[in-house]
């Protein structure tokens, strides 16, 4: 009995859930991702994590610190993986001017929200994000359960 591997269609690598619950997220933008060979396998068989990683800026340029790729096992032998190195982001010039303004404001910063696939290339969606406070977040948690029970009870009556 063989194990058929299971199919997502979908073009979603890996989502920063943790982001939007503790950002309020003003922009979000699109960037490309350099990577060498064994990370874009590793990618292909959803081996990332983002959730603690985030965005720097560093000689005008922006860098992605944090994120975790895990190598395969059969990746190639005459690479030394790390796993946690330090990323370059692919935008343009204007994007990165405008996005240092915005990080230069008090409170701002650049997270990462969702790493996907667009034609065979690696897309990171960026967001300039202001922190929340805890009432915030538990707002945003009594909004959700809402939201929730609505949706329970509009089905219960329409059976």
């Amino acid at each position: 009995m063989s194990k058929k591997k299971k199919t997502d269609n979908s073009n979603t690598i890996a989502l920063n859930k943790k982001a939007r619950h503790d950002y309020f997220i003003e922009q979000s933008l699109e960037a490309g991702i350099s990577l060498e060979g064994w990370e874009v396998k590793s990618l292909r068989d959803n081996r990332v994590q983002i959730k603690e990683s985030y965005v720097i800026l560093k000689n005008n340029e922006l860098f992605l610190f944090g994120a975790h790729i895990s190598p395969l096992i059969s990746a190639s032998t005459h690479v030394d993986p790390d796993p946690i190195r330090t990323r370059k982001l692919l935008l343009h010039r204007l994007e990165i001017n405008r996005l240092r303004d915005k990080i230069n404001q008090k409170g701002a910063t650049v997270v990462p929200l969702k790493l996907y696939w667009v034609r065979g290339k690696v897309k990171l969606e960026i967001g300039v994000a202001k922190g929340k406070k805890a009432h915030d977040k538990r707002q945003d948690i009594k909004d959700k359960d809402w939201k929730r029970d609505k949706a329970r009870a509009l089905k219960e009556s329409n059976r």
